[in-house]
Protein backbone atom coordinates (compact mmCIF):
# COMPACT_ATOMS: atom_id res chain seq x y z
CA UNK A 1 0.00 0.00 0.00
CA UNK A 2 2.65 2.37 0.95
CA UNK A 3 4.49 1.74 -2.76
CA UNK A 4 1.13 3.01 -4.22
CA UNK A 5 1.09 5.96 -2.33
CA UNK A 6 5.02 6.91 -3.52
CA UNK A 7 4.13 6.10 -6.96
CA UNK A 8 1.29 8.22 -7.08
CA UNK A 9 3.14 10.81 -5.48
CA UNK A 10 5.89 10.49 -7.86
CA UNK A 11 3.23 10.60 -10.58
CA UNK A 12 1.99 14.21 -9.53
CA UNK A 13 5.29 15.84 -9.43
CA UNK A 14 5.93 15.07 -12.69
CA UNK A 15 2.40 16.82 -14.09
CA UNK A 16 2.08 19.30 -11.90
CA UNK A 17 4.08 21.93 -12.68
CA UNK A 18 1.74 23.79 -15.23
CA UNK A 19 -0.26 24.16 -12.17
CA UNK A 20 2.18 25.40 -9.82
CA UNK A 21 2.37 29.10 -11.73
CA UNK A 22 1.44 30.97 -8.03
CA UNK A 23 3.79 28.79 -6.33
CA UNK A 24 7.21 29.44 -4.90
CA UNK A 25 8.40 26.52 -7.71
CA UNK A 26 11.46 26.23 -6.15
CA UNK A 27 10.66 25.44 -2.74
CA UNK A 28 8.06 22.79 -4.05
CA UNK A 29 10.42 21.45 -5.72
CA UNK A 30 13.15 20.79 -3.00
CA UNK A 31 9.89 19.41 -0.75
CA UNK A 32 9.80 16.51 -3.45
CA UNK A 33 13.69 15.95 -3.16
CA UNK A 34 13.64 15.71 0.48
CA UNK A 35 10.39 13.46 -0.14
CA UNK A 36 11.38 11.18 -2.42
CA UNK A 37 15.57 10.67 -0.43
CA UNK A 38 13.09 9.60 2.37
CA UNK A 39 13.87 13.31 4.84
CA UNK A 40 9.79 13.26 5.21
CA UNK A 41 10.43 15.67 8.18
CA UNK A 42 11.96 18.20 6.19
CA UNK A 43 9.41 17.49 2.94
CA UNK A 44 6.34 18.16 5.27
CA UNK A 45 7.88 21.40 6.73
CA UNK A 46 9.02 22.98 3.28
CA UNK A 47 5.19 21.63 2.31
CA UNK A 48 3.34 23.63 5.39
CA UNK A 49 5.58 26.30 4.76
CA UNK A 50 3.64 26.44 1.30
CA UNK A 51 0.85 26.12 2.87
CA UNK A 52 0.95 28.94 5.43
CA UNK A 53 1.90 31.51 3.12
CA UNK A 54 -1.18 30.74 1.45
CA UNK A 55 -0.58 28.28 -1.65
CA UNK A 56 -3.99 25.97 -1.55
CA UNK A 57 -3.46 23.72 -4.68
CA UNK A 58 -4.87 20.19 -4.85
CA UNK A 59 -1.22 18.70 -5.37
CA UNK A 60 0.39 20.81 -2.66
CA UNK A 61 -2.36 19.18 -0.46
CA UNK A 62 -1.79 15.94 -1.68
CA UNK A 63 1.71 15.57 -1.41
CA UNK A 64 2.04 16.86 1.73
CA UNK A 65 -0.82 13.94 2.88
CA UNK A 66 1.45 11.54 1.31
CA UNK A 67 4.46 12.55 3.61
CA UNK A 68 2.08 12.69 6.69
CA UNK A 69 1.69 8.85 5.36
CA UNK A 70 4.95 7.79 5.42
CA UNK A 71 5.26 9.13 8.83
CA UNK A 72 1.89 6.75 10.02
CA UNK A 73 0.28 10.27 10.76
CA UNK A 74 -2.51 8.90 9.09
CA UNK A 75 -4.78 11.92 11.07
CA UNK A 76 -2.92 14.47 9.15
CA UNK A 77 -2.57 12.45 6.42
CA UNK A 78 -6.05 12.29 5.51
CA UNK A 79 -6.93 15.86 6.57
CA UNK A 80 -4.10 16.86 3.67
CA UNK A 81 -6.03 14.55 1.23
CA UNK A 82 -9.58 16.06 2.32
CA UNK A 83 -7.94 19.34 1.41
CA UNK A 84 -6.92 18.61 -2.20
CA UNK A 85 -10.41 16.73 -2.63
CA UNK A 86 -12.00 19.91 -1.41
CA UNK A 87 -10.33 22.10 -4.32
CA UNK A 88 -10.10 19.43 -6.65
CA UNK A 89 -13.03 16.71 -6.11
CA UNK A 90 -11.87 14.68 -8.95
CA UNK A 91 -8.62 14.45 -7.68
CA UNK A 92 -7.87 10.41 -8.85
CA UNK A 93 -4.73 9.92 -6.52
CA UNK A 94 -6.32 11.55 -3.50
CA UNK A 95 -9.53 9.74 -3.60
CA UNK A 96 -7.25 6.26 -3.95
CA UNK A 97 -4.97 7.70 -1.34
CA UNK A 98 -7.50 8.79 1.45
CA UNK A 99 -9.43 5.70 0.80
CA UNK A 100 -6.12 3.26 1.72
CA UNK A 101 -5.19 5.74 4.21
CA UNK A 102 -8.42 5.21 6.40
CA UNK A 103 -8.41 1.51 5.99
CA UNK A 104 -5.30 2.03 7.79
CA UNK A 105 -6.50 4.02 10.42
CA UNK A 106 -10.07 2.26 10.52
CA UNK A 107 -11.03 6.38 10.89
CA UNK A 108 -14.95 6.49 11.14
CA UNK A 109 -16.80 8.26 8.58
CA UNK A 110 -19.99 10.50 8.83
CA UNK A 111 -23.41 8.89 7.32
CA UNK A 112 -24.12 11.47 4.48
CA UNK A 113 -26.97 13.29 4.46
CA UNK A 114 -29.71 12.70 1.95
CA UNK A 115 -29.12 16.40 0.36
CA UNK A 116 -25.61 14.46 0.20
CA UNK A 117 -26.49 11.27 -1.83
CA UNK A 118 -28.93 13.53 -3.95
CA UNK A 119 -26.54 16.40 -5.15
CA UNK A 120 -23.75 13.86 -5.27
CA UNK A 121 -23.45 14.20 -8.89
CA UNK A 122 -21.50 17.84 -8.74
CA UNK A 123 -19.56 19.89 -6.36
CA UNK A 124 -20.72 23.34 -4.97
CA UNK A 125 -19.12 25.44 -7.10
CA UNK A 126 -20.51 23.94 -10.28
CA UNK A 127 -24.15 24.58 -8.91
CA UNK A 128 -23.48 27.96 -8.23
CA UNK A 129 -21.97 28.20 -12.28
CA UNK A 130 -25.25 26.41 -13.05
CA UNK A 131 -27.32 28.75 -11.02
CA UNK A 132 -25.99 32.39 -11.92
CA UNK A 133 -25.99 30.95 -16.05
CA UNK A 134 -29.80 29.97 -15.28
CA UNK A 135 -30.31 32.85 -13.52
CA UNK A 136 -29.31 35.13 -16.34
CA UNK A 137 -30.91 33.01 -19.41
CA UNK A 138 -33.94 33.62 -17.42
CA UNK A 139 -33.98 37.19 -16.99
CA UNK A 140 -33.18 37.71 -20.87
CA UNK A 141 -36.25 35.32 -21.28
CA UNK A 142 -38.39 37.53 -18.98
CA UNK A 143 -36.98 40.66 -20.60
CA UNK A 144 -38.24 39.20 -24.56
CA UNK A 145 -41.32 38.40 -23.34
CA UNK A 146 -41.99 41.66 -21.84
CA UNK A 147 -40.95 43.47 -24.74
CA UNK A 148 -41.84 40.83 -27.76
CA UNK A 149 -45.32 42.01 -29.04
CA UNK A 150 -46.04 38.56 -29.92
CA UNK A 151 -45.35 36.87 -26.61
CA UNK A 152 -43.58 34.31 -27.71
CA UNK A 153 -44.32 30.79 -26.17
CA UNK A 154 -40.89 30.11 -26.14
CA UNK A 155 -39.59 32.79 -23.90
CA UNK A 156 -42.16 32.11 -21.45
CA UNK A 157 -40.78 28.42 -21.76
CA UNK A 158 -37.36 29.19 -21.32
CA UNK A 159 -38.02 31.38 -18.52
CA UNK A 160 -39.94 29.16 -16.49
CA UNK A 161 -37.09 26.04 -16.79
CA UNK A 162 -34.16 28.28 -15.99
CA UNK A 163 -35.52 29.76 -13.13
CA UNK A 164 -36.61 26.57 -11.92
CA UNK A 165 -33.04 24.87 -12.87
CA UNK A 166 -31.88 28.33 -10.77
CA UNK A 167 -34.42 27.64 -8.17
CA UNK A 168 -32.86 23.49 -7.64
CA UNK A 169 -29.21 24.72 -7.86
CA UNK A 170 -29.41 27.44 -5.23
CA UNK A 171 -30.67 25.13 -2.94
CA UNK A 172 -27.96 22.42 -3.91
CA UNK A 173 -25.58 24.65 -2.98
CA UNK A 174 -27.09 25.70 0.17
CA UNK A 175 -27.42 21.91 1.38
CA UNK A 176 -24.14 20.80 0.09
CA UNK A 177 -22.72 24.03 1.96
CA UNK A 178 -24.13 22.59 5.00
CA UNK A 179 -23.84 19.02 4.30
CA UNK A 180 -21.43 16.24 5.50
CA UNK A 181 -18.28 17.63 3.33
CA UNK A 182 -19.69 21.64 3.66
CA UNK A 183 -17.85 24.08 5.64
CA UNK A 184 -17.93 22.77 9.29
CA UNK A 185 -16.24 19.15 7.82
CA UNK A 186 -13.42 18.70 10.00
CA UNK A 187 -10.96 15.57 10.58
CA UNK A 188 -9.64 14.48 14.09
CA UNK A 189 -5.76 14.92 14.30
CA UNK A 190 -5.30 13.10 17.80
CA UNK A 191 -4.90 9.53 18.51
CA UNK A 192 -8.01 8.16 20.13
CA UNK A 193 -10.00 11.19 20.30
CA UNK A 194 -12.80 10.94 23.36
CA UNK A 195 -16.07 12.58 22.49
CA UNK A 196 -17.96 13.22 25.81
CA UNK A 197 -21.16 14.75 27.08
CA UNK A 198 -19.81 17.63 28.14
CA UNK A 199 -16.94 20.20 28.59
CA UNK A 200 -15.03 18.42 30.88
CA UNK A 201 -12.78 15.50 31.10
CA UNK A 202 -13.89 13.08 33.16
CA UNK A 203 -17.59 13.68 31.78
CA UNK A 204 -19.46 10.40 29.79
CA UNK A 205 -17.94 8.95 27.04
CA UNK A 206 -19.63 9.21 23.84
CA UNK A 207 -17.41 7.92 21.17
CA UNK A 208 -13.93 7.24 20.43
CA UNK A 209 -12.81 8.97 17.56
CA UNK A 210 -9.61 7.04 15.64
CA UNK A 211 -6.91 9.73 13.99
CA UNK A 212 -8.64 10.66 10.73
CA UNK A 213 -12.18 10.01 11.10
CA UNK A 214 -14.57 12.71 10.26
CA UNK A 215 -16.81 15.06 12.28
CA UNK A 216 -18.66 18.54 12.01
CA UNK A 217 -18.10 20.97 14.03
CA UNK A 218 -21.12 22.66 14.94
CA UNK A 219 -20.01 25.35 17.80
CA UNK A 220 -16.96 26.06 19.70
CA UNK A 221 -16.83 27.29 23.78
CA UNK A 222 -13.30 28.11 24.89
CA UNK A 223 -10.77 25.22 24.23
CA UNK A 224 -14.19 22.83 23.02
CA UNK A 225 -15.93 21.77 19.92
CA UNK A 226 -19.20 20.55 20.21
CA UNK A 227 -19.04 18.11 16.95
CA UNK A 228 -21.39 16.17 14.87
CA UNK A 229 -20.16 12.77 14.93
CA UNK A 230 -20.19 9.89 13.08
CA UNK A 231 -23.01 7.39 13.66
CA UNK A 232 -25.28 10.05 14.04
CA UNK A 233 -24.13 11.22 17.57
CA UNK A 234 -22.62 14.51 18.84
CA UNK A 235 -20.16 15.42 21.44
CA UNK A 236 -17.98 17.81 22.99
CA UNK A 237 -13.92 17.04 22.24
CA UNK A 238 -10.72 19.36 22.76
CA UNK A 239 -10.54 22.18 19.88
CA UNK A 240 -7.08 21.02 18.91
CA UNK A 241 -7.98 17.36 18.76
CA UNK A 242 -9.19 18.64 14.82
CA UNK A 243 -8.67 20.72 12.09
CA UNK A 244 -11.04 22.23 9.62
CA UNK A 245 -11.16 20.42 6.22
CA UNK A 246 -11.63 23.74 4.48
CA UNK A 247 -9.04 26.68 5.18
Amino acid sequence: MKIRIALSCAIIWLVSAPFLMGQPAAQFAKANQEYAAGDFKAAIADYEELVRSGQDTPNLFYNLGNAYFRQNNFGRAILNYERALALDPHHPEAQANVRIARDEARALELVPTRADRLFAFADENQFAVTATVAFWIGLFSIAVFIFDQRRSRTAVALSILSLSIFAVAVVAVYQLSHGKNGQGLAIVTGENVEARLATADNANRVLTLPAGSEIKIVSQRGDWIYAGLPNNLRGWMPANSAEQVRL
